[in-house]
């Protein structure tokens, strides 16, 4: 598997697919990249040579943000957020959705699994006294 920016891509996809399993890449960022590196978009990984993936590599590093620094962008983003106790960062770090969304039913993938809470019962306090006492009876 071609490596690049640290990433293995899949060899058998043509190339403008395979880029996009980089992170902050999409196909049209893809072949963006390809023109620029003078790369078909129809050939496959497996078919590059080293030349070819350097080019990639130098394109994309110069001119994008991809992979480590746009994910090291977007926490930092986020923790901001939380650290000034904006309205999105209180959401982000109760994990409640941040976009408006309802939250009386869906929202199950923000907050997880459903906690059912069952109704709490009395204690039938006068059902257990009554052996008690029938025994105390008999002795």
């Amino acid at each position: 598997m071609p490596r690049i920016i640290g990433v293995d891509i899949p060899r058998e996809k043509k190339i403008f697919v395979s880029l996009a399993y980089l992170y902050g890449i999409g196909r049209s960022n893809s072949l963006k990249i390809l023109k620029a590196a003078g790369i078909s978009p129809d050939v496959r990984a497996k078919d590059l040579t080293e030349d070819e993936i350097s080019r990639v590599t130098a394109i994309i590093q110069k001119e994008y943000r991809a992979e480590g620094t746009l994910r090291r962008e977007v926490s930092m983003n986020i923790k901001r957020l939380m650290d000034i106790q904006s309205y999105r960062g209180i959401r982000h770090k109760r994990g409640l959705p941040v976009r408006g969304q309802r939250t009386r039913t869906n929202a199950r993938t923000r907050k997880g699994p459903k906690k059912t809470i069952g109704a709490q019962r009395k204690k039938e306090t006068a059902a257990v006294k009554k052996p008690v006492a029938a025994e105390a009876k008999k002795s």
